[in-house]
């Protein structure tokens, strides 16, 4: 399999499956020195893990890490990290109805269509288990990008329809609620909505929002490259995305260059924009204003209301998914969100650093 691997020159590699022995990832380019240890991996992976609250499935996985290679006496070497996280609570019995059949919303046709074969115990490969390793990546890019005094916050900004009022936003409520809302009004409000489509067997979706502070100006690159075409790709690459937007995203079509355009303005010696409805990033290089982007998130497609379908005969059947499922995927995929674009950050970082002449010379001194 082609595509489990992302990024130049800070890599990682990502493997395993839903239902095999273990899964995890291998983060190549990481410099030597970061004080690194399993517990500062462990605080991310808590984000993502199963079973914080009755909104998501209730698989009992402590999803405990382990490093393997590349830290020594508490400190990078310089050399490949590699780490895994085992399986512990998979329950395969529970997928046996859908061995022979395409559930709905999931990659069971597609997968079939490519290899001829899937592995059908939890969607496998294409299940959302495997942003374990990406977290765990995320993890080491997000202290590297805090060496850099560069900020990575994500949280959720709209679930089932209800988003958050701006005015009563606070960062310290992300981690408090079971929805990781900057507004406990919203989250309360989603919790009522989120009850409602479980007696429903129904599921919810909605918008994840991360803003990058302290990026520096000229990192990207203008043609292929662009930063925001690559932060494009790195979340769009997670399972349940179906759409991104950085700046004011598809409102610029209902806009004006008028109104659209970022003026600059000099403040002690630096140069500032007036707004940033481009979201931080222009043609394709960060401007040095905060970078905002958002992410769709779909409903979680496992629902145990029954859904026409057909099996590998070529039958017409219907279908009720059992197993243990996130009515909402959105509040796990937070940290998630994050972690993708704090890995295309230091990337993207890194690569910046061979961009001009001065530069080389000056590490070179």
């Amino acid at each position: 399999m082609a595509g489990s691997t992302f990024g130049n020159i800070f890599k990682i590699t990502t493997w395993g499956e839903s239902h095999g022995k273990a899964l995890g990832v291998v983060v190549d380019g990481c410099p030597a020195g970061i004080e690194l240890s399993e517990d500062d991996i462990q605080s991310f992976l808590n984000r993502r893990k199963p079973g914080q609250s009755s909104f998501t499935t209730q698989r009992n996985e402590d999803d405990r890490v382990e490093i393997l290679s590349g830290v020594f006496e508490g400190k990078t070497t310089g050399t490949p990290i590699s780490m895994v996280v085992f399986n512990k609570d998979h329950h395969s019995a529970d997928y046996s109805q859908i061995a022979n059949c395409y559930r709905p919303g999931h990659a069971d046709f597609t997968f079939d269509a490519k290899y001829g074969f899937r592995d059908y115990r939890g969607g496998g490969r294409s299940s959302g288990r495997e942003t374990i390793g990406r977290v765990a990546a995320g993890a080491i890019a997000s202290k590297i990008l805090e060496q850099l005094n560069i900020q990575v916050l994500s949280y959720s900004k709209e679930i089932a329809g209800i988003g958050i009022n701006y005015d009563k936003f606070n960062t310290q409520e992300i981690l408090k609620n079971p929805m990781y809302m900057p507004d406990k009004d919203a989250a309360d409000a989603v919790a009522e909505v989120a009850k409602e489509k479980m007696a429903e067997m129904d599921s919810i979706g909605g918008i994840i929002e991360c803003k990058v502070s302290g990026m520096p100006a000229g990192v990207g690159e203008p043609v292929f490259d662009k930063l925001d075409a690559n932060l494009a790709k790195a979340i769009m690459s997670i399972g349940a995305v179906k759409g991104v937007e950085i700046g004011d995203g598809f409102a610029v079509a209902n806009s004006f260059g008028s109104t659209d355009n970022d003026g600059f303005e000099m403040k002690d010696g630096v140069f500032e924009k007036t707004s940033n409805h481009a979201g931080g990033i222009l043609g394709g290089m960060s401007d040095g204003s905060d970078i905002v982007l958002r992410a769709a998130i779909k409903p979680t497609p496992s629902i145990a209301q029954t859904q026409k379908t057909v099996n590998k005969d070529g039958e017409n059947i219907e279908i009720n998914i059992k197993g243990r499922h996130d009515p909402i995927i959105v509040p796990r995929a937070v940290v998630v969100v994050e972690s993708m674009v704090a890995i295309t950050l230091v990337d993207a970082l890194f690569t910046n650093m061979t961009s001009r002449m001065d530069n080389v010379k000056d590490f070179y001194k």
